[in-house]
């Protein structure tokens, strides 16, 4: 067992911008216990320890990772169908990052801290965002 931070990162599908992951998420919050966003996953992360020492989930959004949300616990929720499943409880502040392309993938996936983009200053979290094909092509060559 280890006692580093590790991260996930999942595609936010359905999501246009950081702003509509946020309003569909407080638009969600009256249906969620306490009020703390949620992922349903079927699998169970392995190394919940790991996330669990400060960990965050990156949300990629419009193919790129733009934000992420601090990983606060894992609860067991069973499915209508009787299926156990994951339920990843997350910090409600999103923070935006430095963006980063990202293809397309299934589920959810580790994600090394150094791997991980880094926050954006507090003093950029309100700038308007670049759309995402130009934010795209300037983390291509490096300069976001």
């Amino acid at each position: 067992m280890s006692n580093s931070k590790l991260h996930l990162i999942k595609l936010s599908v359905g999501s246009e911008s950081v702003d509509s992951l946020i309003a569909w998420q407080a638009e969600k919050r009256k249906d969620w216990p306490e009020g703390l966003p949620r992922h349903v996953t079927r699998m169970w992360p392995r190394r919940e320890e790991e996330l669990l020492q400060g960990g965050s989930i990156f949300w990629v959004v419009q193919g790129l990772v733009q934000c992420r949300q601090r990983i606060l616990r894992l609860d067991e929720v069973i499915g209508d169908d009787g299926i156990r499943r994951c339920a990843i409880v997350l910090e409600p502040e999103v923070i935006r990052t430095t963006t980063a392309p990202k293809r397309p993938f299934q589920g959810w996936r580790y994600l090394k801290p150094e791997d991980a983009p880094v926050d954006l200053p507090k003093t950029r979290q309100s700038e308007d965002t670049l759309p995402p094909d130009l934010s795209a092509a300037l983390a291509d060559i490096g300069i976001l």
